[in-house]
C-alpha cells in the first residue's frame, strides 16, 4: 500500500460504471476486440468509512478520503478530483483507528485542515474479474458490486447494484484506443442489460447524489 520510504501507493483511476439489477448475467466480455480470455471471479467483501469537514470542504472539491478494510488495498485512500477522465488514489497502510494517519493528514492539507467526522459507510460484496490480452496483460478489471450504504449524517441507507470496468496495466495508452475499448465495453455491459450509472461515484450516490 505505500514504499519501504512511506510515501503512498499511487495509481491513476480510469473506469467506466453501470447501474445493473440484482441477478444480471455478467457481459460475455471476449467479444470486446482484444479480450482473450477472462478470470474467474474473486470475491471480495469491502467495508469502507467515508470522512469529510463539517461542511464538506473535500467532496466540493472532488476529492475522496476512505478507510477500507478487505480486498487487495485495504487501507486509507485519497482520491484526487477528476482530470483528465481519471482520478489520482494514493493509499496508506490500514493502521488503527478511525482517525487519518499522520501522513494522510498531511496529504489533504492541500485541500483542507479543517477537522473530519464520519460522512457514509459503504458496505459492497464485490466479484472481481480481470479482463486479459492474448499475452495475458490486463487490459481491465471488471467488478460486480452489491452496495449497501448508509449516510451518517442524514441516517439514509441505500442499496444499489453496479458494475465498473477500470483499466489495467495492459490497457491502451492513447486516448482514442482507450475510448474505443470502453464503447465496446460499453455496447456489451448494455447489451447484457446494463444501463448508463446515474451517480459519479458510490460515495456520491451515498449521499443521494
Amino acid at each position: 500500500m505505500s514504499s519501504a520510504d512511506g510515501s503512498p501507493s499511487r495509481s491513476i483511476e480510469v473506469e467506466r460504471k453501470f447501474d445493473v439489477d440484482a441477478g444480471t448475467p455478467v457481459p460475455d466480455w471476449t467479444a470486446v476486440p482484444g479480450v482473450a480470455s477472462v478470470t474467474a471471479g474473486e470475491e471480495r467483501h469491502l467495508d469502507a468509512l467515508y470522512l469529510d469537514t463539517a461542511d464538506g470542504a473535500l467532496g466540493r472539491q472532488g476529492v475522496a478520503l476512505r478507510r477500507r478494510s478487505g480486498g487487495p488495498d485495504a487501507g486509507w485512500h485519497i482520491k484526487g478530483p477528476l482530470v483528465d477522465g481519471g482520478r489520482t488514489e494514493l493509499g496508506w497502510p490500514i493502521g488503527e483507528g478511525d482517525e487519518p494517519p499522520a501522513a494522510v493528514a498531511e496529504e489533504l492539507a492541500r485541500w483542507t485542515k479543517d477537522a473530519l467526522s464520519p460522512l457514509a459507510r459503504i458496505v459492497n460484496d464485490r466479484t472481481a474479474y480481470e479482463l486479459r490480452d492474448e499475452a495475458g496483460g490486463v487490459l481491465a478489471e471488471f467488478v460486480d458490486d452489491h452496495v449497501h450504504a448508509v449516510d451518517l449524517r442524514q441516517g439514509v441507507e441505500r442499496e444499489w447494484h453496479e458494475w465498473e470496468v477500470e483499466l489495467g496495466a495492459a490497457a491502451p495508452a492513447d486516448r482514442a484506443a482507450r475510448e474505443s475499448f470502453f464503447a465496446a465495453v460499453a455496447q456489451a455491459a448494455h447489451r447484457a442489460g446494463a444501463r448508463p450509472a446515474s451517480s459519479a461515484s458510490k460515495l456520491a450516490r451515498a449521499l443521494g447524489f
